[in-house]
């Protein structure tokens, strides 16, 4: 059995611990900072047994040089050809590891990097920078072509799956939702959601693929709705659905 917690990192960050509950092994994805999750381990009387990294960026790797030093024998699991050189166990698309006595799949997600992995079963999904809820990562290194492949490869796993991005940017992403499908009902319904939970200072995460597909624009974009709300200097012919992407993703740089 495997139990995922939430560790807040600088403004909007998530570095996800993923523990076992027969044991006191823990595994943390893109620890950005080290003392949030020392400090889980020391409350929790854990053992970090793995680091999991999606892509190079500092934010969701510069903590991991202060946890090797305090676990000098844990492996850095990340992807092969990483700007990043921490990494001990590289990975590529189509290996598999096991996390939590659980079997994830690695997927290439190039787009928000050249170099991102995504951790995924039919369970969980560890989708980095590439999809958050109601989003999807701005292209840094990659191109719009790539990044909707990637998006589309996560959007084929089954509806239950839990997406745990590393970013609480739920509300912002949901306004630019709304602007791009605004009589869309489960979007408004999950609008309300989020804001309640806001309010509460409680995580709107983990989503599920289920409903970001009903409700993220990046994952809708052949919606003949989406197409209607473009504004005017996006409008024009497009010969394939990952250009209406590329619009969409313009779009929301500049809202």
């Amino acid at each position: 059995m495997t139990q995922v917690h939430p560790i807040k990192a600088f403004n909007d960050n998530y570095i996800w611990a993923i523990c076992d509950t027969q044991n006191l092994d823990t595994w943390v994805v893109d620890p950005g900072q080290s003392h949030p999750v020392l400090q889980f381990l020391r409350e929790q009387n854990r053992q970090l047994t793995g680091i999991l990294v999606t892509h190079h960026h500092w934010d969701h790797t510069d903590g991991i040089a202060e946890l090797i030093s305090h676990y000098p024998e844990t492996p850095i699991y990340g992807p092969k050809d990483s700007p990043f050189s921490g990494i001990t166990c590289t990975l590529s698309q189509g290996d598999s590891i096991t996390i939590a006595g659980e079997r994830y799949n690695i997927i290439k997600t190039p787009g928000h990097t050249l170099d991102h992995i995504c951790y995924v079963n039919d369970t969980r999904a560890f989708t980095g920078d590439t999809l958050f809820s109601g989003g999807c990562g701005r292209l840094f290194e990659g191109t719009a072509e790539q990044m909707w492949h990637s998006l589309q490869a996560l959007s084929a796993l089954p509806d239950p799956c839990e997406v745990y991005c590393t970013h609480e940017y739920t509300l912002a992403n949901l306004d630019f939702a709304n602007a791009v499908e605004p009589n869309n009902d489960a979007l408004t319904a999950y609008t309300t959601w989020a804001k309640t939970k806001r309010a509460q200072n409680l995580p709107t995460l983990p989503t599920n693929i289920g409903n970001e597909r009903a409700i993220n624009p990046f994952l809708r974009s052949n919606n003949d709705a989406i197409l209607a709300h473009l504004p005017e200097v996006l409008k024009g012919p497009t010969e394939a659905q990952w250009q209406v992407f590329a619009k969409l993703r313009l779009w929301k740089d500049q809202f």
